[in-house]
């Protein structure tokens, strides 16, 4: 056997070796294109008896790679490509590392760049092949590799299946007896050591396909790499090649480059356009730097678990986070994306796993953080791309790892996305007024609020979140007057109750927070945002604050009550300056919605939970009164200019105040709220000043006032007769709502006996002339509305009456009408009228009367 297998090296060298020696002996391209032709044919027809002359093979084909002429090249990488995808198996383990130096060979050569581009692509090839050996070698070497760390089962399987294959597996150890797992090792060292050469190729082509393959293959066969063989992977190839990257990206030429040259025209070089992404050579590694991101945050989500077992990670995780900051910051737009989708798919990855260890959330964070308010040094559409990302990136991380989160770090979430939010608000003052639309960066912000409402766990945390947001809405003017003219004073009688002048202002928040510093939750982070000079991000702001509150917890809910209403009365009362704006119009919806929602859980609850402490209540109903009675008396029922709002328009502002009222005197004043006396009689009073403007006008000027004016001061009015009214409420009558009518009550027979009197008066000065049917609509629905209205006996016992007269009353009576007494001597004038109809309403309730007092029972005849 030794004598056959010598006389088959000595005829195999025999026939190889003169093309080798035909090669380099000669000096023409012809002779040596026959000799690598000939090469060529032996190899694609015999290669894989070859044995003993694939080291001279290996030598010819390494000089080629260096000569200029490119019909060589060509030649000596069509061989190259027959050894690499097919005679790999056969050739012996110790020409191994020779073959992947000859690729790295073809390259690296500056002849023919497809040449280059494929020869990267068969280390590709080469490692798929080491990759099996590996794995056979890991089957005798256990513990060592990531798979005796990494409990991933998809990868568990593959190597299951690979192990399990008897026939592919016995069929590879018969091919390559030789290879073991020390000399797998050496192998891929050696293709990472070519590939991370390439990745600093001045050719963008090639340097690119180096490090797409460079991090394809440890993205593919990392789990078969054992802990030592991924520490040398991180620290000489992937660390540095993106320490180059960033390098190269940061120091190259920006200089423009020309195409080249195709001819001429009119005597001037034409040249070959080059895109405007690729015309520098600092874009063109900028392109490379993407890469390298890209793969690098390829393998973190991939092997990010196994990673952190590494010695040493920390420091590499924070070189790694050294280079993604300065490449968001000082990068292009496409790198600080892939700067910031490097470390975001890591967190999202693994956080929801439980894979993500707190230190390294708080490293993710701060890095975002500085950025942040690093940015205000950079400005452009490519920045505010950036921060966008950011904030969308911060969203998403809250919303993955909120388990993670505690006080503090939610506390500083909030801040990183305010710091960012007043940045924009700075720099971009005018861009609604220029462009009609909320700045992007603004727009990223609305998206992203929803997402960051506390977790559960961080239920303590919603007045601040809350705060935050209320900041982002218009500031209020330096003091918030009621529009309301001056009060009457002939309308004004004698309350029983005696209230107060009320005084019809808002504090805005500055003067707030001085009063009570509970009122100005992230303002110690925060600090107040300067006015936003447009309503835009207002009117898309108010729905997300409702809902957002809606959703808080019962406590933190009352807490904050104060300052939402407070932050939405600023945006009711922009409808001064801005009638036609949406603004005011969501305000009041959402207005209406938060105090509906609290009464029907303040209802449904009563009495089972008092965690809510009666300071906050108070506090929260003053808020709500100053609400009701600055919108409804300034801007509710007001005459507008001429032609400034469409008729479309005017009805649905008409019915969007009437809800206001329906609100207020339906579903508040007629439930059991917890508003002390003293806010009762101002919400009540609110409704009777805005039930007074008929019939306070001179009776000259009332046929000037358009006609939906009088239909809210009607509508006030009626309200007031339902709050005093007992009708089909003797089953929801409460102490809550006696109360209400107590004070209703007499507020509402001084209107009524204002308002006849008045009429009266009226009469006799207009003589012969037409009464105001305004005035006298009014006076005829004050008479109906007495004629029906039925107090509760709680309520007459607040009636000024005679004892005596009380005691006189018919108590067999169902129908209780002891107000008419009140009024009995203005009825007695108004039987004077002209207007028929009022006196026929008067006498009816002058019949009323008679049967109060049983008169209508007296028989004279007996």
């Amino acid at each position: 056997m030794e004598d056959l297998h010598t006389e088959l090296r000595s005829l195999e060298c025999a026939v190889v070796s003169p093309l080798r020696v035909l090669y380099f002996s000669t000096r023409s391209n012809d002779v040596r294109a026959g000799a690598l032709k000939i090469l060529l044919h032996v190899l694609e027809m015999h290669g894989e008896r070859l044995h003993y002359s694939w080291p001279s093979i290996l030598e010819m084909l390494r000089s080629v790679a260096d000569e200029s002429e490119k019909d060589l090249v060509t030649l000596g990488f069509q061989s190259l490509r027959v050894i690499m995808n097919d005679g790999l198996s056969s050739i012996p383990a110790d020409c191994l590392h020779v073959c992947i130096d000859v690729t790295g060979a073809y390259s690296a050569q500056n002849t023919e760049l497809n040449i280059s581009l494929t020869a990267v692509g068969l280390l590709w090839t080469t490692t798929d092949f080491i990759a099996k050996g590996l794995l056979y070698g890991l089957k005798e070497e256990n513990g060592t590799g990531i798979l005796d760390v990494q409990s991933t089962s998809k990868q568990m399987e593959d190597v299951n299946r690979e192990e399990e294959a008897p026939n592919s597996m016995n069929g590879f150890c018969d091919q390559v007896p030789l290879i073991n797992v020390v000399d797998c090792d050496k192998l891929l060292f050696s293709v990472f050591s070519l590939l991370q050469k390439l990745g600093a190729d001045e050719r963008p082509e090639v340097r690119n396909s180096a490090v797409r393959t460079l991090f394809q293959t440890l993205g593919s066969h990392g789990h078969k790499l054992s802990k030592s063989m991924w520490e040398d992977c991180l620290w000489n190839y992937v660390f540095p090649t993106l320490e180059r990257a960033s390098h190269m990206a940061a120091t190259s030429s920006k200089d423009e480059w020309q195409g080249k040259e195709l001819g001429t025209r009119g005597g001037k070089a034409v040249h070959m356009l080059i895109h405007h992404s690729r015309n520098t050579a600092q874009k063109q590694w900028d392109e490379t730097l993407v890469l390298v991101m890209g793969g690098i945050a390829r393998l973190l989500r991939s092997f990010f678990p196994f990673l952190r077992s590494l010695r040493n990670f920390w420091s590499g995780w924070e070189s790694l986070l050294l280079s993604v900051k300065s490449s968001i910051l000082h990068g292009s737009k496409e790198v600080s994306l892939a700067a910031i989708n490097c470390l975001q798919s890591t967190v999202i990855s693994h956080s929801p796993k439980g894979n993500l260890p707190m230190d390294y959330l708080k490293s993710v964070l701060e890095v975002y953080e500085i950025v942040l308010q690093s940015s205000k040094n950079y400005g452009g559409n490519a920045a505010s791309k950036v921060k966008q990302e950011i904030l969308h990136g911060l969203g998403e991380l809250y919303v993955q790892a909120q388990g993670m989160f505690d006080n503090g770090m939610y506390t500083r979430l909030l801040v990183v996305v305010h710091t960012a939010f007043k940045q924009d608000s700075t720099t971009n003052n005018n861009f609604e007024a220029e462009f009609g639309h909320v700045p992007p960066l603004q727009r990223t912000v609305l998206e992203i609020l929803p997402l960051l409402h506390p977790a559960e766990h961080l239920s303590s945390m919603w007045s601040l979140f809350l705060g935050e947001i209320l900041q982002y809405l218009p500031i209020s003017d330096s003091s918030l007057q009621s529009a309301e003219d001056k009060p009457e004073k002939t309308s004004t009688g004698h309350h029983v109750h005696g209230s107060n002048k009320i005084k019809h202002q808002m504090p805005d928040s500055s003067s707030a927070n001085t009063e009570d510093p509970s009122l100005s939750s992230g303002s110690n982070t925060c600090g107040t945002m300067a006015s936003i000079p447009g309503y835009l991000l207002a009117e898309k702001l108010v729905p997300v604050l409702v809902d957002l509150f809606l959703q808080a917890p019962a406590l933190e809910k009352c807490t904050v009550f104060p300052e939402i209403v407070r932050g939405l009365a600023r945006c009711m009362t922009t409808r001064r300056d801005s009638p036609e704006g949406s603004l005011w119009r969501l305000a009041v919806e959402g207005f209406n919605r938060v105090l509906v929602d609290d009464t029907s859980k303040l209802t449904a609850t009563r009495g089972s939970d008092q965690i809510i402490g009666k300071p906050s209540r108070i506090r929260l109903w003053k808020e709500v009164a100053d609400v009701y009675e600055i919108f409804l008396l300034g801007y509710c029922g007001r005459a507008l200019p001429p032609n400034s709002l469409s008729t479309s328009t005017l009805a649905a502002d008409e019915s969007l105040e009437m809800n206001v009222l329906d609100i207020l005197g339906d579903k508040i004043l007629k439930s059991q709220i917890d508003a002390p006396p003293d806010i009762l009689q101002r919400l009540v009073s609110t409704l009777d000043r805005c039930a007074s403007r008929t019939c306070s006008l001179p009776v000259e000027t009332v046929e000037l006032m358009p006609s939906h004016c009088s239909r809210f001061s009607l509508a006030c009015l009626q309200k007031l007769f339902l709050l005093s009214s007992c009708n089909d409420e003797i089953c929801g009558w409460n102490l809550a709502r006696s109360e209400v009518s107590k004070i209703s009550i007499m507020i509402l027979l001084t209107r009524c006996d204002y308002i006849l009197k008045k009429f009266l008066i009226d009469e006799n000065d207009l003589g012969d002339r037409r009464f105001p049917a305004a005035r006298l609509d009014e006076v005829i629905f004050v008479l109906e509305g007495l004629a029906r209205l039925v107090v509760h006996s709680d309520t007459v016992s607040v009636l000024p009456l005679h004892p005596y007269l009380k005691g006189g009353l018919a108590k067999e009576n169902g129908d209780k009408r002891p107000h008419l007494f009140i009024l009995f001597q203005s009825f007695c004038e108004l039987v004077i009228s002209r207007e028929r109809k009022v006196r026929e309403l008067v006498q009816v309730l002058l019949k009323f009367i008679s049967m109060e007092l049983a008169l209508e029972k007296i028989n004279l005849a007996s």
